[in-house]
């Protein structure tokens, strides 16, 4: 049994049925307390200043991670600077395990893509299908968290972000992740709702400002804290939300066909409007990441999408500035009106 290193959300039910454990880069740089230094580390290895700090940032933490020897590095439906980061590892000596989602969700190319992980991890179908079982347990508890989070109001919106950002590994531990979302639902039915907005979508000055976020998981999770601070709650999280896999299916496959995250922006597109009904949202924050080709998607976003959007970009894990502050506050004071 192995640790494994993950650049994104890929088919983990691979892993597990290999015997190793998944581990999400994103999440260990992102929460670690040195996450700015190591940026600065990358920088100082060469990186250019005018790249991704969530790449510089995995490049590092992986660097300071010895336990995982191989990283499986998602080549197409994520970060097209991931190529050179892989090349970068290589030299370090970390072994490399490419993955690539089919730009048009073809089934048969996807279908092959998994059985070259299973291939090169030593499993078999049979032991994925198995762990598919396994995970769908646990990701119904993370479903719950999520429907807590809009339908009964309470939970917050980076509670409900943290959760389901860990889908993507379960953080190593599927059954203990379990029984730690088991403890929190039962703590969070005990609370008094986090809103006092009426079911009906009362617009009545004053009340809880309901929000999405959209686009990759914010380099600065303290964007939540500050929106709950001016009266706002994020009740749907995007891509995190993608990460738990809430689909109702029982071939793998198709269920990795329906994320839509590695695919055209459109599939995401019809998931957020869909989710924009269903939530009751007053607006929608467009997270970007500096120096990321999903910025040009913001273009179609706002031409597709009929509500108010306010286009955040973030850069590195320094907190939020008073740029940023001060475009949010407007933005909320605005949809307060």
């Amino acid at each position: 049994m192995g640790k494994i290193g993950l650049t994104t959300t890929v088919p983990v039910e691979v892993i597990y049925a290999a015997g190793d454990i998944p581990v999400d880069l994103n999440n260990i740089f992102i929460t670690s307390s040195e996450a700015m230094h190591r940026v600065e580390e990358a920088e100082l290895a060469g990186f250019p200043r005018n790249v991704c700090g969530w790449i510089k940032g995995l490049y590092s933490t992986a660097l300071h991670s010895p336990e995982i020897e191989r990283i499986v590095a998602v080549t197409q439906g994520d970060c097209s600077n991931t190529h050179a980061l892989m090349e970068t590892w290589e030299v370090e000596g970390i072994g490399i395990i490419p993955f690539a989602f089919p730009y048009d969700r073809d089934p048969d190319m996807l279908r092959l893509q998994m059985d070259k992980l299973i291939e090169a991890l030593g499993t078999t179908w049979e032991g994925v299908n198995q762990q598919k079982k396994r995970l769908d347990q646990v990701r119904a508890l993370a479903w719950e968290i999520d429907r807590m989070t809009w339908e009964e109001n309470q939970v917050s919106g980076f509670e409900n972000h943290l959760y389901l950002v860990s889908c993507s590994d379960f953080n190593g531990d599927p059954e203990n992740f379990a029984r730690e979302m088991v403890g929190f639902i039962q703590t969070a039915r005990a609370r008094e709702p986090l809103s006092a907005r009426a079911r009906s979508g009362s617009h009545a000055k004053g009340r809880e400002i309901r929000l999405g976020f959209i686009g990759v998981p914010p380099i600065f999770p303290e964007l939540y804290d500050f929106l709950e601070e001016n009266g706002a709650r994020v009740v749907f999280n995007e891509v995190q939300r993608q990460f738990s896999m809430p689909f109702e299916t029982d071939d793998i496959v198709e269920q990795y066909r329906l994320y839509t995250y590695p695919y055209k922006v459109f599939q995401r597109i019809e998931d957020i409007a869909c989710e924009m009904e269903r939530r009751q949202l007053d607006g929608i924050i467009h997270y970007t990441q500096s120096f990321c080709y999903r910025q040009i998607e913001d273009l179609i976003i706002r031409k597709k999408l009929t509500c108010p959007i306010l286009t955040l970009e973030g850069e590195n894990p320094m907190g939020l500035d008073a740029r940023t502050k001060m475009r949010v506050e407007s933005f909320l004071s605005m949809l307060g009106d």
